[in-house]
């Protein structure tokens, strides 16, 4: 999560309640991947307004959800375009959408959410994507070089047809990497070493790429380094054995060997807000007022784990006997 960040958008839109809107067109953009749109059903009013590096809830069949980065301008409010590739190792969302998904279908999406923001400032941008992974760099840049300021895009992939959004990346100047073409892969650690101290460097792409990004920048300001992960790095917290207090009306509810806290929470009765259930999303960010959380989410900085007043409940646990929860 960033330290610093461009000037949220209004707080009643962001990540609040869902739309229901209408998928009016899907569009190729590379060899797997697919554009959504997304308009009102009805109506011109803008769609909640969001910033570089948002992305949506997209709510479909058989009750899944899951979150898409907005590829379009921030500044046209008219429609929603998400980026998607079909995975067939996926937990199903893509595959669904890849081959049930049609023009005119309606969908409830739920309002922008954004944890991977611009940092705010003047300082030299560096972004790295890969593959998918464009989707949310590909509007960070276009608002970069809107505001004029210093940055420079790098964006890997393994065959060139593969590469998405080619002609807005084109006009953006864009160094491509194509691994096939250049006989070997992306070299991170070299853009890293190169990036001008006090940069702000974001990364997004495949895992073992966000692992070569962090390992590489391990040594600058962790407020300088960014990343955005579609896939959790840690297992959820499975383990059980502890009770989690409710602050605001003082239950305790047990957590047992194979339940998350959220699984608990909602076996009791409790609603709380979820939605990829994985540690990605940042729905189920829940204040902490006692206890010391067992943190398995991708979101959190290590100087925010340690700080230990904040958790992801739908997949990170507890290091003690109880957890007072701000619920």
């Amino acid at each position: 999560m960033n330290a610093q960040a461009e000037p949220a958008v209004a707080a009643e839109a962001e990540g609040t309640g869902t739309l229901s809107l209408l998928l009016t067109a899907i569009r190729y953009a590379a060899r797997g991947i697919h554009l959504y749109e997304f308009r009102r059903a009805e109506g011109d009013e803008p769609l909640p307004p969001f910033t570089p590096g948002a992305h949506v809830d997209l709510h479909l069949a058989g009750g899944l959800v899951r979150q898409y980065s907005l590829v379009n301008p921030p500044e046209d409010r008219s429609c929603y375009v998400v980026g998607v590739k079909r995975d067939p190792a996926s937990r199903g969302g893509s595959v669904f959408m890849h081959d049930q998904l049609r023009v005119g279908t309606q969908v409830e999406v739920g309002g922008p959410r954004n944890n991977f923001e611009l940092a705010a400032g003047d300082a030299p941008s560096i972004l790295i994507a890969g593959g998918i992974g464009i989707t949310p760099i590909a509007c960070m840049a276009a608002r970069l070089r809107a505001q004029g300021r210093s940055w420079e895009l790098h964006y890997s992939v393994r065959e060139r047809r593969e590469a998405a959004l080619l002609d807005q990346l084109e006009a953006l100047h864009t160094h491509l990497h194509v691994d096939a073409e250049r006989g070997g892969l992306l070299d991170i650690a070299s853009i890293v070493r190169a990036a001008p101290a006090g940069a702000q460097l974001y990364c997004c792409g495949p895992a073992p790429m966000l692992d070569a990004f962090e390992a590489a920048a391990s040594g600058r300001d962790p407020a300088t380094v960014h990343v955005e992960r579609f896939t959790p790095i840690a297992p959820l917290a499975l383990g059980g054995g502890y009770t989690v207090r409710l602050a605001a009306s003082q239950r305790s509810i047990p957590v047992l060997a194979g339940q998350t806290i959220l699984d608990a929470l909602r076996e009791a009765g409790v609603e709380v807000q979820a939605s990829c259930e994985q540690g990605i999303c940042g729905t189920c960010e829940t204040r902490v007022l006692r206890g010391v959380p067992d943190h398995r989410d991708s979101l959190l900085s290590a100087q925010e784990r340690a700080r230990n007043d904040v958790m992801m409940i739908c997949c990170s646990g507890c290091l003690g006997d109880e957890l007072v929860l701000d619920l």
